[in-house]
């Protein structure tokens, strides 16, 4: 009976690591998006039933399984000029939106650990699901490059692990951050293993044309101002019907918030509960074809009050709470 209950278990990994990666004042993407996650949970009472594990740091070898040996050498030389301070410099740009600090790269190889720990309990059967409530986050970061907030590609790096090293043969990829997985689509398009599904605004950065690149990326472009019945809509009547055919084996998500209402970054209109109907939609697939196995990792979301509560309405959702 014990066994039972651990294995139908939610997990929620993060870490303190994660708040060390700060990109300076005003920066949207903050240390202040986890603390305003954990203080909800606390207040909502989620942090006494989520089991929380304790995991690592992702090697060299993890982070090569998305991207180019010659941008992670690039970045751990920028982490170790920082540093030594040589430049008299708090920060490192990759681009225009994208800075390195002195925690950056450790919050970096914890947020990758947090997806392939996760990734790993779940196929072995230890954890049901597991949310990652990491930072920085990783959709945009491509196979040579960071950029839009992102540094490394969190989900792909789990994807790849859990198709290269842990043997799937289907995986889903469902990414509904209001910007365009950008650098996912880069990494995975390639891979007849892979189908990525998601929507995004258009236009908007990072400025992607909306033609589909590969037969497996079915991302939904949307216009401003759209709103949460017209995105259920498109669920149902896109994404849904090719993912039941894909018949995944695991699912993982791209779990952005910022396409909520209240996100000055953006200009869609979803609401809490239109985020708690799309986890419902997504445990009901993987329930019926992935044996439940869901690792979703946090991407967007900027006006604290309303990712806190879209995390509590997916992270409900998640553990059929």
């Amino acid at each position: 009976m014990l066994s039972f209950i651990f294995m139908h278990t939610t997990g929620f990994y993060s870490h303190s690591d994660c708040l060390l990666h700060d990109m300076g004042p005003g920066h949207p993407e903050c240390p202040q998006r986890l603390r305003a996650i954990e203080d909800r949970l606390i207040s909502c009472g989620l942090d006494q039933v989520l089991t929380r594990p304790e995991f690592g740091l992702a090697t060299v070898a993890d982070l090569t399984l998305a991207h180019d040996a010659s941008y992670i050498e690039k970045i751990f030389q920028w982490d170790t000029q920082l540093q030594d301070d040589q430049e008299d410099r708090d920060y490192i740009e990759l681009d225009a939106d994208t800075r390195m600090n002195r925690g950056s790269l450790q919050a970096a190889l914890r947020a990758v650990g947090a997806a392939l720990a996760a990734t790993d309990a779940v196929i072995d059967g230890k954890l049901a699901n597991a949310f990652c409530a990491i930072r920085p986050p990783g959709h945009h970061a491509t196979h040579k490059r960071g950029m839009g907030f992102c540094i490394f590609n969190n989900v792909a790096i789990a994807i790849k692990h859990a198709i290269e090293r842990r043997g799937l043969k289907r995986v889903a990829l469902i990414d509904f951050d209001v910007h365009h997985g950008n650098g996912s689509e880069d990494i995975l398009s390639s891979l007849p293993e892979v189908l990525m599904v998601g929507f995004y605004q258009h236009p908007f950065y990072p400025g992607i044309h909306p033609d589909p690149v590969a037969h497996n990326m079915l991302n939904v472009p949307l216009k401003a101002y759209t709103k949460g019945d017209a995105v259920r809509e498109m669920v149902r009547n896109v994404w849904l019907p090719r993912l039941e055919a894909f018949e995944p084996e695991m699912v993982f998500v791209s779990a952005g918030f910022d396409a909520h209402q209240d996100d000055d970054l953006a200009q869609l209109m979803l609401n809490v509960s239109d985020y708690a109907w799309i986890t419902r939609e997504i445990t009901a697939l993987a329930a019926q074809h992935a044996k439940g196995r869901i690792v979703s990792c946090l991407e967007g979301g900027y006006d604290l009050h309303a990712l806190a509560a879209s995390v509590e309405a997916h992270l409900r959702g998640l553990a059929d709470l």
